[in-house]
């Protein structure tokens, strides 16, 4: 781990965080602090640093454990390593925390593997969609561990990896990946990865798509889907110690709407989940700015959202055109 690259990081871990009080702290004394840190990693002596725990609503209740300022930096320096690594073995249908991905990228994705398994909707697409159960709370540390164990060949990378996996503590021993840290972004991928695998290369299945712990598979065959159900599950749970969420196992046709990423996508349109519509008029309740207001209009755009974006403009499209 290099001095320049520690120093990339810093700049990279530096936005939006300027003024953060544990951010100015470290920044004050930043090269004694970077030039610590370094010495620390070339003689194998880094050890990573209790977790500040704290809760947020988004939407659901979740525990954030949030690393000290100078680990969330070691983090950002391990995946910009390991980041264009890993991403070269990923399949191209995964999309979640990924260069040029994303929601966005992922529904396109949905809407290309429709047209091509309903042939141009005259033919019922059925629609596959499960979820991993509490996925981050649920990774086995130690698979996770051999999994990085095969790909990479530098044991003191290794090892450094294997101290911030183990750093986190859910309670249950070696169980569980923190949310607040970037490195358990690229761990879940890896990891997840796995599973991609599997439904690519042994399941041989090309209608697949992952974003994160969601995934749908397409068929025109409903029985071949209900099929695949068992299989999966024996794979999460044999491999990666994990289960499907029972209650969001579900194979419905894409006429009748299939729930994915906070759509309700059809044949030839989508319109907004009603969860995810009253999340986004919540927060811009709460948050009234204009940036939230403009993000949240380039979401719209997406789907058949002429009546939402109506009431934005009209509840809160004034109130920034005025300030």
């Amino acid at each position: 781990m290099s001095i320049n690259n520690l120093l990339l990081a810093w700049q990279e871990f530096l936005k939006g965080k300027r003024n953060k009080k544990d951010v100015q702290v470290f920044q004050f004394s930043l090269m004694n602090n970077i030039l610590s840190l370094h010495r620390e990693l070339i003689n194998n002596q880094y050890h990573h640093s209790i977790y500040e725990i704290f809760f947020i609503n988004d939407p659901k209740p979740r525990i954030i454990h949030k690393a000290g300022v100078r680990d969330r930096l070691l983090h950002h320096a391990i995946y910009r390593i390991l980041y264009p690594f890993f991403d070269k073995t990923f399949i191209g249908d995964s999309f979640s925390c990924r260069n040029r991905k994303g929601i966005h990228k992922a529904i396109k994705r949905f809407n290309y593997f429709a047209r091509i398994v309903s042939k141009n909707n005259t033919k019922t697409c059925w629609v596959l969609k499960c979820d991993v159960k509490k996925f981050f709370a649920n990774i086995d540390q130690s698979i996770l561990i051999s999994i990085l164990d095969k790909r990479i060949k530098d044991k003191n990378i290794i090892n450094l990896l294997k101290e911030i996996i183990i750093s986190f503590n859910s309670g249950k021993r070696g169980i569980g990946l923190p949310l607040g840290n970037l490195t358990s972004q690229l761990f879940a991928n890896v990891y997840m990865n796995e599973f991609d695998q599997f439904i690519k290369h042994n399941l041989k299945d090309r209608y697949y798509i992952r974003y994160a712990d969601d995934f749908v598979i397409f068929s025109d065959d409903k029985n071949y889907l209900e099929n695949l159900v068992p299989k999966i599950q024996s794979f999460l749970y044999q491999k990666l110690r994990l289960n499907l969420h029972q209650d969001k196992i579900y194979i419905k046709t894409l006429s009748s709407g299939v729930d994915f990423l906070g759509w309700i996508n059809f044949s030839n349109h989508r319109v907004m989940r009603t969860k995810t519509r009253k999340r986004m008029f919540k927060k811009l309740k709460n948050n009234q700015n204009a940036k939230s207001f403009i993000s949240y209009l380039g979401l719209l755009k997406y789907g058949n959202t002429y009546k939402i974006k109506k009431t934005l403009l009209l509840n809160k499209g004034l109130i920034f055109i005025a300030k």
